[in-house]
């Protein structure tokens, strides 16, 4: 097969157009580089040089024994038939492909000096009288040694001749191959020209493929010489349609300049970045100008780019500076949370005002803007745990309180049906004393869920309140027949003033049946009971000395008011037992006060003048207590 004809004569130098974009200035920058265009310039229209003969002459395959003139040059002169042995023997030992015609020449000299042991041993057999129909040539050892090697030279000549035809075969497919890509070739004529190089190394590569089965040869020899014409036919059209392609992508190319140079405007940097990128993605894929222009187009271009370039990396340089200033604020803003302790926090202010602190933080968090990509990433999960932590404990803390307040809110609840099954006895002494105890017992629970504490407390107090309203009432009802004993011990003063004053014969009998009634009146008002009482025993001791009553004086009224060391004894007694009345109301008094004052906040109804009112009535009773307790002392000690 012949190959086509060199062109290297009249085709020019292939012609390069590579487009390097600048330098990325910084990591975030992509290097834009436009592909390597390589054109080839048409020139004459190669030819396919024709074989010698319109097809190739097909070698004759080789007999398998060739005839005796074609045996080789062996020294086989004088050698006995074992050492012809011996020789084949020494064959098999090599390449089946280089011991062909040996092997005949071996073989044939050893049967020919067999041919003449046998013509000999049938002479001597004949001579002996023996009919030639009989003869049978002795066996041979030689014979049979040489008969073993042929058989084994045979089956490697078999296989050897298999792997050739494979062999063969393999390049027929190669062959194929190679046209399958001229015509592959010659179906894109945009590329065509950068694809002369590649069809002259097909060319050669189909020359090296070697030999093909006889029977396939010609064919494929015809498909290669018409795919190889179809190429140049191709090559020749394609110059006509490239002049026009470099004028279009002349006018492609100036419109992408254009559009550089105007993105200098651009206000946004990144916008105007990302819009480079794209205007040298559509350069890459617009095709080559003539070759004169090149140059001049790419550096304008290249200019355009490298102003924005610039803006770009002085952006980023301005942007990486903000983000350490960002980073340096977090890992601040990291530090001070992590700073914060939840060990002393028991109570739920101290939750909310901690609380608002972390608020406070992550609002100052938003407010930063980006660090770097990593850092920004690593500092967030950062942040971020030390508020999980901070809520998962606020959290666990809440869930305590909330059963410790459940647990509140039954014993508050407990104390209600205690308090409203009390608050309608009539036992007010013992009565009294049990709320007083449950009073004290409210003020030693914890706090309640507060949507319930109102309610709870509204409803103890409610009981609280009823019980001491009716006792109220009661001590009323109590005051009025005090007041109207004496109002009724006033009138027997006067009766005894005015029986004392008519001095009647029967003046000492009303003495007495008044003093019987004195004795069947019950109490009168605390305060007044000394001095009506003061009254009634000075007219007492005036009647028994006016009416001349002394011999018939009761016993226990404490004898006459002359009666000098006695008589004082049971005055300053009286004066005490009332100083002790007196202390032990007040001290009553303040123990309901202070019971009371539990219960009040600047919340309840009565509002904050009411618990200041309450404090001033407080440090009113002490001060009286302890001038009661000064002048009871001062008593006993005289």
């Amino acid at each position: 097969m012949m190959e086509p004809r060199e062109q290297s004569e009249s085709m020019n130098n292939l012609e390069k157009d590579q487009i390097l974009s600048t330098e990325p200035q910084n990591e975030a920058q992509e290097v834009v580089n436009e592909e390597v265009e390589v054109e080839e310039p048409v020139a004459e229209e190669p030819t396919v040089e024709q074989p010698a003969t319109e097809q190739p002459v097909a070698e004759e395959p080789a007999a398998e024994e060739p005839e005796a003139h074609d045996t080789p040059k062996l020294d086989l002169a004088g050698k006995s038939k074992g050492e012809l042995v011996d020789m084949m023997r020494e064959l098999g030992t090599r390449p089946i492909e280089e011991v062909k015609d040996e092997v005949q020449a071996i073989k044939a000299a050893f049967f020919a000096l067999r041919r003449e042991e046998i013509a000999k041993e049938r002479e001597e057999f004949l001579a002996n009288g023996n009919d030639e129909g009989d003869f049978t040539a002795k066996e041979d050892d030689d014979e049979n040694n040489l008969k073993e090697l042929l058989n084994v030279l045979k089956e490697r000549r078999t296989e050897y001749n298999a792997a050739q035809e494979a062999n063969r075969e393999a390049n027929l497919e190669k062959k194929r191959q190679i046209i399958a890509l001229i015509n592959e070739i010659a179906n894109d004529p945009d590329n065509i020209n950068r694809q002369f190089n590649r069809v002259k190394q097909l060319q050669q590569d189909f020359k090296d493929a070697g030999e093909v089965p006889a029977t396939a040869d010609t064919e494929i020899w015809k498909e290669f010489q018409r795919a190889t014409e179809r190429f140049y036919d191709v090559l020749k059209m394609n110059k006509e349609l490239r002049d026009y392609d470099f004028k279009k992508n002349l006018e492609l190319k100036q419109q992408l300049c254009e559009e550089a140079e105007a993105l200098d405007e651009e206000t946004d940097i990144v916008t105007a970045f990302r819009k480079l990128q794209e205007l040298h993605n559509k350069w890459r894929e617009i095709g080559p100008v003539a070759k004169e222009l090149r140059e001049e187009l790419w550096t304008r271009f290249k200019a355009a780019s490298s102003a924005i370039n610039k803006k770009y990396q002085t952006f980023f340089e301005d942007r990486k500076s903000k983000e350490k200033e960002n980073a340096d604020a977090k890992t601040a803003l990291c530090e001070k949370i992590e700073q914060i302790s939840t060990d002393d926090l028991k109570t739920y202010a101290q939750w909310d005002e901690v609380t608002k602190q972390i608020i406070a933080l992550q609002e100052d968090w938003k407010k930063l803007g980006y660090a770097s990509r990593k850092a920004n990433a690593a500092l967030f999960a950062r942040f971020r745990k030390s508020c999980d932590e901070f809520f998962s404990k606020k959290a666990e803390f809440y869930k305590t309180m909330k059963e410790e307040l459940n647990a509140n809110l039954a014993k508050k609840i407990e104390l209600c049906e205690r308090a409203e099954a009390l608050m309608d006895s009539t036992e007010w002494k013992e009565a009294t004393d049990k709320f007083v105890e449950m009073q004290k017992e409210w003020k030693t629970i914890g706090p309640v869920v507060k949507k319930y504490s109102d309610n709870v407390w509204k409803r103890f107090i409610a009981a609280c309140d009823h019980f001491f309203e009716q006792k109220k009432k009661q001590n009323v009802n109590v005051h009025a027949v005090e007041h109207d004993n004496l109002k009724a011990k006033k009138d027997i003063i006067a009766t005894l003033k005015s029986t004392i004053e008519e001095a009647a014969e029967d003046a000492a009998q009303t003495v007495r049946d008044l003093m019987d009634r004195w004795q069947e009146i019950g109490h009168v008002p605390f305060k007044e009971k000394d001095k009506i009482y003061t009254q009634y025993r000075e007219l007492i001791d005036k009647a028994f000395d006016t009416l001349n009553m002394r011999g018939s004086r009761p016993r226990g009224d404490g004898g006459s008011p002359r009666g000098g060391r006695a008589a004082g004894s049971d005055r300053g007694l009286s004066e005490r037992d009332r100083l002790v009345r007196t202390y032990e109301q007040r001290m009553s008094e303040l123990k309901t006060f202070e019971n009371n004052m539990g219960f009040l906040t600047a919340n309840t109804k009565s509002g904050n003048s009411l618990v200041q009112e309450m404090e001033r009535r407080i440090a009113r009773l002490k001060e009286e207590i302890a001038e009661l307790e000064q002048k009871i002392k001062e008593l006993d000690n005289a």
